[in-house]
Order: C-alpha cells, then structure tokens, then sequence
C-alpha cells in the first residue's frame, strides 16, 4: 500500500529514523544537483522529453496519485496558476504511476495546461517519488534542482509558499503575488507568504499594496513583527524616506540581531548619503546573516561584491556574485556583473562566458546582451591581428596629438558643404546609490551607439578606440565631464559632438543627464533626460534617446550641398551616405537674397526657398533626388539644405 497523504510524510520519516519494519523512504535528488534525464509520453500520445525544456527558466515535476485528494488539490492549483499567468513560462509536468485509463478520465474536460505524463519507465523510482505522494521538484536553470517537497496538506502550502520566492527570483513578481495567496489563503497566519507578496508588489512598484502588506505584519509580535518592520523599512528606502528607513531597520537589528536584509536596506541608504564605508560594513554584517530568504541574501552579497569591484578587488568580488548566485541561481545582474570584472581586466573571453551565462537565464535581457555584442567584438579584435595593430598605431597618434593640443586634420571642402557628422560617446559619472549592475554607462553608450549608428545619419566612433585613448591618456569620466576636455578629445578624433554627463541611482529607477558638446565651440546644443531602468523597456529607452540626439543633429546641424546636375525632376547632389543621406531625406534648394539697405546699413535676408527634394537613390558621395515642387527649374550650383524627411528610424 503507498503511503499518499500529508500525515504519513511525518509516520514515515518517523520509521526511518527508528529503523522500523516499513522499508526506509530513499533519499531525495540533493539540490544543486542536476535532474536526472527521461522522456515520457502524455495520455495524448505526444513525447516529452526533460532534456528538450533545459532552456526553460524553471520546471516542476510534480509526481501525483489521480485518486489522492491531496495530489489533485496541489495539480489543480498550479494548474489553474499557471493559465493565469502564461508570460511567466512556468513549465509543469505531472507525472504518475496511476494507470493510463485512469489518467485519461482524470484528464477528460479538464483542460490541463500542462500534460500528465503516466510513468512507463521508472521515473519515480529514478526520483525517489514512489513511497510518499504527491512528492515536488523545483528544476532551475539547466535542471538544476533547487527545491525538493514531499506529502500534501501543510506541505502543498510550504511548497507554493517556497515556489513564489522562487519565482520572485526569477522576476515573475505577478505570479509571485499569487502563489503567495493562494498559500496565504491556506494559511492567513502564514508569515512568508505574506513576506512574498509584498516584496513581489514592491517588486512591481505597487508601494501602497507592499506598505499595507508589511503593515499588517508590523503589528504583530515576534518574528512575524519583525519582518513586518523589515519591509516597511524597505518600502520607505523605496520612497526616498532615508530617516525612517534607517530608523526601523536599527529597530528591527536590535530587537531580531539574527535578520540580514535590514543591513542591506541601511547599506543601501547609506551608500545612496555618500557614506561608502560604512555602508560597505553593513553588506558585509548582512552577508554574515542567515535569517532571510534567499533572494534577499543573494542581493547583499551583490552589493558587497559591486562594492569590491569598484576598488578593483575582482577576485574577491568575483567569488561574492557566485555566492550570490548559488543562493539565487536566476540572478542575472550577479551573473552579468562577473562579466564586467572579467572585462576590466582584459579577459574577454571569460567575461563574454559570464554574459552568455546571464543571458541562457534571461534571453530578453537587453543589458547582458548589449555587453555581450561587445565583448565579442573586442575578441575579434584580438584574433585579428592587422587590425590590432592598427588600431595600437592609432591610439598611439591620437593621444600624442592630445598632449600637443592637435586637432585632427580635417579634408578642405567648402564653406557650405557639410562635412560627415560624426559622434562619440564617453563613459558617464554615476551618482547616488549603488546599482544592483554594474558597467550602466558602458551599455548606455553602447546601446546608443548601435542605434545611431544603424540610422545612417551620423557615425559614432567605436568604443573600443575611445576606450583605448583614454587608458592611453589616464583619463577617467571624473576629467571628461569638463566640456573643455572633452571638446579636445573630440577634436583630435575629428568628432563634432560628444556625449557624456551623470547618471543618478535612486531607488527603483537611474536618472539620465545626457550632454551632447560641441567640440568646436563647446557649446551645448541639447541637454537629454531620461528616466532609466535596465528591464523590459531599456530598449524603448535607447531607441527614444537616438531618436531626440538625431532630431538635435538635424535641427542644429542640417546636412548642406549643391546641386551637381539637374535633368527635368530629378537632380543630383554632392552628398551621399558618407555625409549620412539616406533614403527619404528631403532637402529645399534655396538661393540667397540681396540685402536690404536701411540708414546706411545693409540688413541681411534670410534664404528664399525655391524647390523641394527627395532623396531616392544614394552613392558613397552622391545622392539623387526627385524634385518635389519648384519655383524655377534648378540649376548646377543650386544651394541645397537639409529639411527633415522620414527615414530616421534607429530601431
């Protein structure tokens, strides 16, 4: 007879422990280690093998009895999760010794959004799954194992109770809410489900929700008191309240010493009011702590290790972001700020290891993945050794003529006929507090740079030689944000306009002071901000932002040129993609108007538009385009003028 229900999880492991006549239940696949491999067929017939779902962030095999009320109690219920919140691609298989026949019916008008696999091949023994039903395991990111449950009842609570933190970790803060409920639900007096769904709606940016959650706690007495405070304290941190933060996380070290996440919280504000060593003390009480879940242990020893990455302690700092990982295996910001310590170095092979690592856990993480295109592409440079070399000659030329004050030299054209608008971007200053990622300015100026690049209109200078330069010269972001050096910077690289400025790190969000400098005049002809996240709309931001800086250029720096031949409604000019004309820029031919004489002086006026253009075909140093209306038939000569025109698109 199997042993099915909740209660008997306690009879049975009490008979292990005294030897008694039942046969000994087996131990479970530790976690940490990998699942074993097996394929199985559903009641439909279709194969399913756990070797084809590697790749997903995140499988529960769930071994059930279809008889056992408590198995189809916790089946149903992630099933009915599950289809409430598809996006978090939570894959669930359940898996059953039951017969076929009697899983079919089980099955029959349920509409299961996951297959019932009956077990043909022995993979509950494989599992250790056979003695006490339902038995539960979390896989994590390459099937790893991170958790292990076994009987119904209180445990299906602690089970959706452990599988919301996860999913937190794996920023599903929505489903996290909900599983969080549902076991709260079981359970009002259950103090971690409670915990889970207000970090989950801190996690969304529902303050109010999170406030209210942790409130209810705060009332309490004991440890569900204390965590209470806890997340008030992190609530108020969130909103910018420093004091109160502060206050409540001292109250809570003192009245529960053994809680780790108020350090965080006070080494967050701390850091945030310029007291870097002090806040480095309290990551390092908090990673000291065991009394928190796991999530949050994770982001203290996170912080410790930005923290030793920014002295250049990187080993140190590399071994804190594998612990942090190892205590929360979907934390891709750790993962990926390991890439950046290896890039720091020089070793772009490891770093861009690290970034592909981060990325099998988030594909969609544009972050990690604007770091790893980078990475890439300084291995290149590496095995490609002309280029290499070239690029070393460079650097060289370039930063011999910044110590004698050299501008480039710039090829004689004439007053009128623009020159190719060229870019550069150099790493910004942060402020305020202390990112959950590093290397923020490298992929803003990265990102940006794909983006402009990829419109045509202006090239942006590789990164990679500017980061030279600057290695060359000592220069740090501290020295560029002078709008005197970098206006000389830009000029010994032949660059008209440089961006550079300071990204402030606030609580929930990074503010983007973004200053475009002339290198001629040093003039600032646009200031951008922007509000920064590094989640699902960091894209979006890149792609507002090169849209306002080619706007800029547009505006202020419109492309200028003569009308090389004119033949009936087409003539051609002497710009083309080397200028940065793509298709669909328009142009007005314009000729100059004589001068107004009044008492005495001579008032210039302004140009008189006699034609409209339109770019539809383009050569390296040419363009042609149809003549959209005229006012005379134009001529060799003609002056021509940049006006807008719709093919600006970055994306």
């Amino acid at each position: 007879m199997q042993l099915k229900t909740g209660w008997i999880v306690s009879l049975a492991a009490l008979v292990v422990l005294m030897g008694g006549g039942l046969a000994a239940v087996p131990a479970q696949i530790p976690p940490g280690k990998r699942a074993p491999s097996f394929a199985l067929k559903s009641v439909e017939g279709a194969s399913h093998a756990l070797d084809a779902v590697k790749d997903h962030p995140m499988v529960i095999l769930y071994f059930f009895d279809v008889e056992s009320r408590p198995s189809q109690e916790g089946l149903l219920t992630l099933d009915r999760l599950t289809r409430q919140h598809r996006e978090a691609r939570l894959t669930v298989w359940g898996i059953t010794l039951s017969p076929a026949q009697k899983v079919a019916e089980f099955a029959a008008g349920r509409g299961l959004g996951f297959p019932l696999l009956p077990d043909t091949s022995g993979v509950s023994d494989l599992y250790h799954a056979r003695v006490v039903l339902p038995t539960v395991y979390i896989l994590g990111p390459q099937l790893k194992v991170l958790d292990y449950f076994q009987g119904g009842g209180r445990t299906t609570e602690v089970m959706l109770t452990r599988l919301a933190e996860r999913t937190l970790q794996a920023r599903q803060p929505a489903l996290a809410r909900a599983l969080g409920g549902e076991a709260g639900a079981k359970d009002p007096a259950n103090t971690d489900a409670r915990v889970v769904q207000g970090y989950a709606a801190l996690k969304e940016g529902k303050l109010e929700e999170a406030a209210e959650t942790f409130d209810g706690l705060a009332q309490k007495t004991g440890r569900a008191g204390a965590v209470g405070k806890e997340g008030l304290a992190a609530v108020y941190a969130r909103q910018g309240q420093a004091e109160k933060a502060l206050q409540l996380a001292d109250e809570v070290t003192q009245k529960a010493p053994g809680r780790a996440y108020p350090h965080v919280i006070k080494g967050d504000v701390l850091y945030s009011q310029g007291r870097h060593a002090e806040a480095e003390k309290e990551y390092q009480e908090a990673t000291r702590k065991e009394e928190a879940p796991p999530f949050q242990r994770a982001v203290a020893h996170n912080r410790l290790g930005r923290l030793n990455a920014a002295q250049a302690r990187y080993p140190q700092a590399r071994e804190l972001y594998d612990q942090a990982v190892e205590l929360d295996p979907y934390y891709v910001e750790a993962t990926a700020n390991k890439g950046v310590t290896y890039e720091r170095e020089g070793q772009w092979g490891k770093a861009l290891e690290a970034y592909k690592g981060a990325l099998t856990l988030d594909q969609s993480d544009v972050f990690t993945a604007v770091l790893a295109r980078k990475a890439q592409e300084r291995l290149d440079l590496e095995r490609d050794a002309a280029r290499s070399r070239r690029v070393d000659a460079l650097v060289k030329e370039l930063a011999e003529r910044y110590r004698q004050q050299k501008a480039a030299p710039v090829e004689e054209v004439d007053a009128w006929t623009s020159r190719p608008m060229v870019l550069s971007f150099v790493d910004m200053q942060e402020r305020g507090g202390l990112a959950d990622r590093d290397g923020f300015p490298i992929v803003l100026a990265e990102g940006l740079t794909e983006q402009l690049n990829r419109s045509g209109r202006v090239r942006v200078i590789e990164r990679v030689l500017i980061e030279r330069v600057l290695e060359e010269l000592n220069l740090g972001s501290s020295e560029l944000a002078d709008p005197e050096t970098a206006s000389r910077l830009g000029r010994i690289m032949a660059v008209k306009l440089i961006g550079t400025g300071t990204l402030n790190h606030l609580p929930g969000a990074s503010l983007l002071n973004l200053r475009l400098i002339d290198t001629e005049t040093t003039a600032i002809p646009r200031i951008l901000t922007a509000e920064v996240q590094p989640g699902p709309a960091f894209q979006k931001t890149f792609f507002q932002l090169s849209r306002q800086i080619l706007e800029t250029v547009m505006e202020k720096y419109p492309l200028r040129g003569y009308v090389v031949e004119a033949a009936g409604d087409e003539v051609m000019i002497n710009l083309g993609a080397q200028q940065g004309v793509v298709l669909g820029t328009r142009f007005a031919a314009v000729e100059e108007q004589p001068p107004v004489e009044y008492k005495g002086r001579l008032l210039q006026r302004a140009q008189r538009t006699i034609g409209e253009l339109e770019v539809t075909r383009i050569e390296p140093d040419l363009a042609y385009a149809r003549v959209l209306e005229q006012d005379r038939p134009l001529k060799t000569d003609d002056k021509v003028q940049e006006t807008g025109g719709p093919a600006r698109e970055t994306r």
